[in-house]
């Protein structure tokens, strides 16, 4: 499941063009009865996967009624590629699951994946879940057979999409497929009352703000910064904009006009008192209560008070608004239940524009500024003020002259907050030609401050390639290394230094070339080489596609190795038995844990129940506001523990987010030791920031700590031994921390 649920999210924005009609369909054509003049595919109906596969309606193979519709793969397949049939549906339905039936059959397929698709995405076109029958592989028996998927359905849903897949070759028939929920069929199922907002209604600004250009100078860039901390103060705090009355990125740009038209303090001030005014009568009832025992971080609103800036009459109008006892749904900003992270809902990607115009672009760095301001848990840890900060960016995000220029500003900002979580997230063309949309198929990091080989994506490339693992990279198209990272790190964003190396050391021979130039040193000899470069999406697909399950192995005897990259509970429950008889435990978490382990694995490790976390998470009602909860157990049955037996845990900058919080679960044992280097230092459950041109990007958005209190974010996991692996160990290709493990364990 794992693998086509892999290439799958490579899909995530392909549907955009055919989810458009779906509501427009007579009914669903969950049969391929309908089909218009001249089209190739059944309405409604549309092609995930790769090229080398056909589509074809077919009348001469079918379950039931004209046609059935046929997935055939082609002579010259891809390793890794997919055939898929898929079809959108509106989630605009109540239940608790959601079920697609179909009826398949295939021929030559004996060594192919086939099966049934369910895929349920949020407004955001995030996907919330996702499973396929492919586990109950269908065989060439050239019999029709009945499948079915089913996933429990989340309330945030906005988009059901169902299919059927073939990954590798043959052939797929599929008909009549079925959707429930609840066990009863979609055209007989409850559908959702559907709430409009007047925000909903608000489309004036659809295709542009009308604001092409903002001639800055110090007055009016000192008028937008203020603008921006107002706009996004009462973007959280007013009552009206919580109900969804305001289309709250069309009103900037209605007030942003007038408001570099003024020519004094006290014009612009009366403009937004008059702005503030018209959204409302609000009444301040002072009943904020904070217990202040539970406070990581009090909202930043101290800038209200000042009079001599604002005027008593708007200080006086922005204070009752701050005073209000607010409602806990609002329109723009939820909190997850039961994680606590920020949900920041009904923002529009404004994905039309690539290129927004000066409005959106200054809409664009309000919305990110904000975001921060009020819901990232760990402003406490900038180093710059997050004012001056906005300051800075107003002239590079109005005055971006292109799509690259303007993202090229995001990135740059988005890598002050300092979070390995935070980056434009792809699918980003502009920003993936900027990276590189091919590379040489080798691997590197940064060891002994100097990048280095340490492997490729696939055995072949081994013997194309004139590199080898340990090779010291010294120059790439004749600029030095310290030049390229000199260049790139502005754009990089990581909690540390060690991470942005990591990231840069992913990206170092990308390129849009077909062949990149590389000099390297190998010992004391120093060479030259021309490297052919292939798409990244074909090295995704030949990586993904050649990675085994080597979840557990036994370097030696007696001594059990978890790869934490690959596994899985049920996994780990079957090798249990096996792991108590060993003498010691080595968890590699120098990578994101396929599954969390962390209960399942801890109470083996952990006699009883102690302390290992807490968390931070904000707050709808208070904004700016960040609070503790109370800490987290963890550990099980003493009589089930790995008694007397030594644990070694493996951590690196590639341990991240999961990752490390595994790490601060199990070191809480007795027999556990951590080794290695620096983590990557980002650690809070992920939430999704939206922002005007399509572009997508995230940070931590829950704050973790040990219960005592310290810090996890940009601090990473810090190992009891610090270990780096050398030259010399990539060289001979041993992995020098796995062997340090084995002798601490024998010790």
């Amino acid at each position: 499941m794992c693998r086509i649920i892999a290439i799958l999210l490579l899909c995530l924005f392909v549907f955009n063009a055919f989810c458009q009609n779906h509501k427009d369909l007579p009914a669903f054509n969950f049969g391929f009865e309908q089909i218009s003049k001249n089209s190739r595919l059944p309405d409604g109906w549309f092609r995930w996967g790769t090229a080398d596969y056909n589509l074809k309606i077919d009348s001469s193979v079918k379950h039931n009624g004209k046609v059935s519709l046929l997935i055939e793969s082609t002579k010259d397949i891809i390793k890794g590629s997919f055939g898929c049939i898929a079809y959108a549906i509106p989630a605009d339905y109540l239940g608790k699951e959601v079920e697609v039936r179909a009826y398949m059959r295939a021929q030559d397929a004996a060594d192919s994946e086939t099966g049934l698709l369910l895929r349920i995405d949020d407004k955001n076109r995030n996907i919330l879940k996702m499973e396929n029958s492919h586990q109950k592989n269908i065989q060439g028996s050239g019999f029709w057979n009945y499948y079915s998927v089913s996933l429990s359905f989340p309330p945030k849903a906005k988009t059901i999409y169902i299919g059927a897949m073939l990954t590798g070759p043959g052939k797929l028939w599929v008909d009549d497929f079925q959707v429930l929920i609840d066990g009863k069929d979609i055209s007989k199922a409850k559908r959702k009352a559907k709430i409009e907002r007047k925000a909903d209604r608000d489309h004036e600004f659809d295709e542009g703000s009308g604001i092409v250009s903002i001639a800055l100078t110090p007055e009016k860039t000192e008028t937008l910064f203020l603008l921006g901390k107002i706009w996004g103060f009462l973007k959280y705090y007013h009552p009206e904009i919580a109900k969804g009355n305001y289309n709250w990125d069309y009103e900037l740009f209605r007030v942003l006009p007038g408001l570099l038209e003024g020519k004094t303090k006290v014009q612009r001030n009366a403009m937004l008192t008059s702005w503030i005014s018209n959204l409302g009568e609000v009444k301040s009832d002072n009943t904020l209560t904070i217990d202040s025992a539970k406070v990581k971080i009090y909202p930043d609103l101290n800038w209200l008070n000042d009079t001599t800036l604002w005027g008593s009459v708007l200080v006086s109008q922005l204070n009752k608004i701050k005073n209000l006892k607010h409602p806990e749904e609002h329109y723009y900003i939820d909190i997850a239940k039961n994680v606590g992270n920020p949900e920041f809902t009904n923002e529009s990607v404004h994905d039309k524009m690539a290129y927004p115009d000066a409005g959106f672009q200054l809409l664009a760095l309000y919305r990110y500024w904000n975001s921060i301001q009020y819901y990232y848990p760990y402003k406490n840890l900038f180093e710059q003020s997050w004012d001056e900060v906005l300051k800075e960016y107003i002239p590079q995000f109005i005055n971006a002259a292109a799509e690259l220029e303007y993202k090229q500003a995001v990135l740059s900002v988005i890598g002050r907050i300092r979070d390995s979580n935070a980056n434009i997230m792809a699918p980003n063309p502009v920003v993936t030609t900027f990276k590189g949309n091919n590379r040489v198929p080798v691997d590197i990091s940064f060891i002994e401050n100097k990048a280095v080989v340490t492997g490729f994506v696939e055995k072949e490339e081994l013997e194309r390639s004139k590199l080898k693992p340990g090779d010291v990279i010294l120059k790439v198209n004749n600029k030095t290394i310290d030049s390229i990272i000199k260049e790139r790190i502005i754009y990089t964003p990581a909690s540390n230094y060690t991470t942005q190396l990591r990231n840069i050391g992913i990206d170092l021979f990308r390129t849009n070339d077909t062949v990149l130039n590389i000099t390297y040193q190998r010992n004391d000899s120093v060479k030259s080489i021309t490297a052919r470069c292939y798409s990244r999406d074909r090295l995704y697909k030949m990586k993904n596609f050649q990675k085994k399950d080597t979840c557990f192995k036994s370097p030696v005897p007696g001594i059990m190795y978890i790869n934490t990259t690959s596994i899985k509970n049920i996994y780990l429950e079957k090798m249990l038995p096996a792991i108590l008889k060993t003498k010691g435990l080595i968890i590699d978490l120098r990578g994101y844990p396929a599954e969390s382990v962390v209960y399942t694995l801890g109470k083996y490790l952990i006699p009883e129940p102690v302390a290992f976390v807490k968390y931070t998470s904000g707050s709808i009602n208070i904004p700016g506001l960040f609070t503790f909860s109370e800490k987290k157990m963890i550990g099980g049955d003493s009589r089930k523990q790995y008694k007397d037996k030594v644990v070694v845990i493996i951590v690196n900058e590639f341990t991240q987010g999961s990752a490390e919080y595994h790490a601060m679960a199990f070191r809480v044992s007795p027999r556990v030791t951590i080794i290695g280097s620096t983590t990557a230092g980002a650690n809070g459950n992920l939430s999704d920031i939206y922002l005007p041109g399509g572009i997508r990007t995230m940070i931590s958005g829950v704050g973790i700590y040990y219960p005592d209190g310290r810090e996890t974010q940009r601090v990473g996991i810090i190992p009891d031994i610090v270990m780096h692996p050398t030259i010399k160990g990539v060289t001979e290709g041993r992995d020098e921390l796995v062997e340090k493990a084995i002798e601490i364990i024998n010790k």
